[in-house]
């Protein structure tokens, strides 16, 4: 069981804000980092990690790190969280890949000590960990996607770049976006009419 916050409640509100010491992507550490403050004006993607020093967690950080470039291009700034020191998140990121390590990952890695950022955002586990919660919210910082995964299957970073794509399409255009939706894809309109014209058209890629 999570603790307090059912994470799939967020979805459609506010975003939690947080103010926590962070490791920054130039290895300065920002003992004030403010979730809201640096959102401003940008999508971002709060992702949230067991420990320090584990298994899957680099493989996700890393995959992370590695689409920051298509991120950047959405607008959408990426934030990674876990009950770890802003101290051992440091020394992480100087441990090289091959030793374990993340290198010099580019987003800023919050020190949740405290657990209050896990527990608000309903990923805390009750043994003091952090389920595989990924959260993306919009400009106006309200959340628009919770995904939540248990602790041995690591996430599809790819998958929250697509819904990125999905939530500024419909921002844009005013239509929904179907099952399995890709940039470039048509999009439906919200009615009886439109889903009918969709579907007539599409049935047999879905």
């Amino acid at each position: 069981m999570t603790d307090v916050t059912n994470p799939m409640s967020l979805v459609g509100t506010a975003a939690p804000d947080f103010t926590a010491p962070a490791v920054m992507p130039s290895n300065e550490i920002n003992p004030s980092f403010n979730l809201k403050s640096y959102l401003q004006g940008s999508y971002g993607v709060v992702f949230f990690y067991p420990l320090d020093f584990t298994f899957v967690c680099p493989s996700e950080i890393l995959a992370h790190d590695h689409r920051l470039p298509a991120f950047a291009e959405k607008n959408t700034k990426v934030v990674s969280v876990s009950i770890d020191s802003h101290f051992t998140h440091l020394a992480w990121k100087n441990t090289p890949v091959d030793k374990g390590g993340l290198g010099n990952v580019q987003f800023p890695m919050v020190a949740d000590i405290s657990h209050d950022i896990a527990r608000s955002f309903g990923v805390l586990l009750p043994m003091g960990v952090a389920l595989r919660g990924t959260f993306l919210i919009d400009k106006a910082g309200v959340v628009q996607a919770a995904h939540v995964n248990n602790l041995p299957l690591g996430r599809n970073v790819d998958e929250m770049l697509r819904l990125v794509d999905a939530l500024q399409f419909t921002e844009q255009h005013g239509e929904v976006c179907p099952a399995g939706w890709q940039k470039g894809k048509a999009g439906m309109k919200a009615n009886p009419s439109g889903v009918a014209e969709y579907l007539a058209k599409h049935h047999g890629e879905l």
